[in-house]
């Protein structure tokens, strides 16, 4: 078990389990020893459902990653590729399976496909020729994976590119098969509400597939209240900005990975005395980053300016702490402060992990740049000078920073002016092509169909209507104590969680003018529960609600929900599901066309 997945109000080891009985359920109808070959996407996502003692147990004994020629030599009589359903991978696997070498022992071939089965990449192994050599062909429904107590995702790197800009509705089907799978482990949902053009699919999907199932009643007692779906393009603003909490600004700077990070190990090397520094370490320091750490469950979510002072309260109880020893004088207090000793260590080395790491993002946050790039974003988000070229972006551009920040700047200032003035739009253009190369126009061209950087259309900046009514610029915050989610951006609160708030208390109905003015359709729909499984709430017992965002979310926004959850008149909490756990730099990254 995990014990982090089961400290919410909704269990999520329920969830876990029960793919990871499907896995073994695979893994033993193919009787013998095996070899695993990962298309390489998939092994960070697994990493969290199924440990390598997992594997092991049923037989596993070598693991490679999916690479074109010979496969290694492995002394197994099974060999089972877990792919996902990707046409190059299909020709990488031909390859393999053609050079087997025939005079050595026969090996099975197996193919698991995650999330669906393709009839697509079927029939390409078929044109290559090998699609006979493989005795199980199927399928691995992996579409939602639990992060955290109250945290899913999907992880599907593509999902906002293939819906938003491709048409391509694959990931939405998956996220439908995924709340699928949620209601028959926690029952149905009874109320959904949505925002966008994506959501409306998803319900439809949702709603198409529970009549396709009418014969299985659900009987279990719902879990979770409601559902929201939310697009990413309602709110494209949140994203671009610089998520300023501790979770945040870690991903920000280094990028977390499946939950785990990877830092400069410099900081992390233990110091010895008379070594003048010598034989730093080389190899990146790779730290697992979840609530299962109670010291990062509890600063995760904090704006990264209160973050230092929790750290020196901490380090003073601990040394504290180890004090004690000098009064223990009984056997009994030795034995008992002996027996508190691994937890105590344990949070040491904790607490020394996160010091370091406070200190690398404070070197980021404390330089000029970093000052002068969020003073830009603030002014954006809070409605100054954003329909003129603004003169740190050309500096950035001039001195050649990096594309994804001026990218990220500009599409910022073009949200929050509904589009920038044709004139404004072709110079930043002119001179991003001219510094960094005209191979970046397709690029570009991706950006504007996606909504991010386009001209304004109908003369009309929407967006002080949308920010003073839904409050989404407050020019004092508290970071140390906040009282409103604002806190996550220091100023900013983010579009998408303001509008969570705003449907649980008091409801849609009082900013139906902005709902109008945000791309999509605004609905809701019931789903009629058996008698009998209708809930009766407790006083003071809380709602849940499942938050989807279809399209990416990102750690600053997932830190709001957390802070609503925990407000003690809030009335609700909040389980976060994604396709796929961003930040700005990777959405960007996402849509930028590879030159070739």
């Amino acid at each position: 078990m995990a014990a982090h997945l089961s400290y919410g109000r909704v269990n999520l080891n329920v969830l876990r389990e029960a793919v990871r009985r499907e896995l073994r359920e695979f893994l033993d109808k193919c009787a013998g020893s095996k070899a695993i070959v990962w298309d390489e996407y998939l092994t960070g996502p697994f990493g969290l459902i199924a440990q390598y003692s997992l594997l092991k147990e049923h037989e596993v004994e070598k693991m490679f990653t999916l690479k074109g020629s010979r496969l290694p030599a492995a002394d197994v009589k099974n060999v089972i590729f877990f792919v996902r359903p990707r046409l190059e991978l299909m020709d990488i696997i031909a390859e393999n399976v053609l050079s087997e070498d025939r005079r050595g022992p026969a090996r099975d071939f197996h193919i698991l496909f995650v999330p669906r089965r393709s009839l697509l990449c079927e029939q390409r192994l078929k044109d290559l020729g090998v699609l006979g050599s493989f005795i199980h062909r199927e399928e691995y429904s992996l579409d939602l994976i639990p992060f955290d107590g109250d945290l899913l995702s999907m992880e599907s790197e593509c999902a906002f590119k293939e819906c938003y800009l491709e048409g391509d509705q694959t990931s939405l089907y998956h996220a439908a098969k995924g709340l699928m799978t949620l209601q028959a482990l926690y029952g149905t949902i009874p109320q959904i509400f949505g925002k966008g053009e994506c959501a409306r699919q998803v319900a439809n999907m949702m709603i198409r597939m529970k009549r396709e199932f009418t014969g299985s009643q659900n009987s279990i007692f719902p879990v979770f209240d409601n559902l929201l779906l939310l697009d990413r393009n309602v709110d494209l603003l949140t994203p671009l900005a610089t998520q300023l909490t501790y979770e945040g600004l870690i991903d920000e700077i280094y990028g977390i990975q499946n939950s785990y990070v990877k830092l400069p190990p410099e900081k992390f090397a233990p110091k010895k005395q008379g070594d003048g520094g010598k034989d730093l370490p080389t190899e990146a320091k790779k730290l697992q980053l979840n609530s299962a750490e109670e010291l990062y469950a509890e600063i995760r979510d904090k704006n990264f300016n209160a973050v230092g002072s929790v750290l020196s309260k901490k380090a003073k109880i601990i040394s504290a702490a180890f004090e004690e020893r000098h009064n223990a004088k009984t056997v009994g207090e030795i034995k008992q402060f002996v027996s508190q000793l691994p937890h105590m260590q344990a949070a040491r080395g904790s607490l020394a992990n996160h010091t370091s790491i406070a200190e690398l993002i404070k070197d980021v946050t404390t330089s000029e740049d970093f000052f002068d790039k969020l003073t830009v974003e603030q002014e954006f988000m809070s409605g100054i000078d954003t329909d003129k070229v603004n003169n740190y972006i050309e500096d950035c551009i001039a001195q050649k920073h990096s594309l994804i920040k001026v990218l990220r700047l500009v599409c910022l200032q073009s949200v929050c002016n509904s589009g920038l003035k044709q004139k404004v739009l072709d110079y930043y253009k002119r001179e991003i092509l001219q510094t960094y190369g005209y191979e970046h126009i397709l690029t570009l061209h991706n950006l504007e169909k996606a909504g991010l950087l386009k001209p304004q259309t109908g003369g009309r900046n929407n967006y002080p209507t949308i920010r003073k009514t839904l409050r989404l610029w407050m020019d004092d915050v508290n970071e140390q104590n906040p009282t409103d989610i604002s806190y996550v951006y220091s100023g900013y609160a983010p579009l998408s969680v303001r509008l969570a708030q705003l449907l649980s208390r008091p409801g849609w109905r009082s900013i139906e003018e902005v709902l109008r003015i945000l791309p999509g359709p605004h609905f809701e729909e019931r789903q009629p529960l058996p008698t009998g499984l209708q809930k009766k709430r407790q006083p003071g017992e809380n709602r849940v609600t499942l938050v989807f965002f279809l399209g990416g979310v990102t750690f600053a926004e997932i830190a709001a929900l957390r802070f609503l959850s925990q407000l003690e008149d809030g009335g609700t909490e909040y389980v976060i599901a994604t396709t796929k756990l961003m930040n700005g730099t990777s959405w960007i990254e996402a849509l930028m066309e590879k030159p070739f």
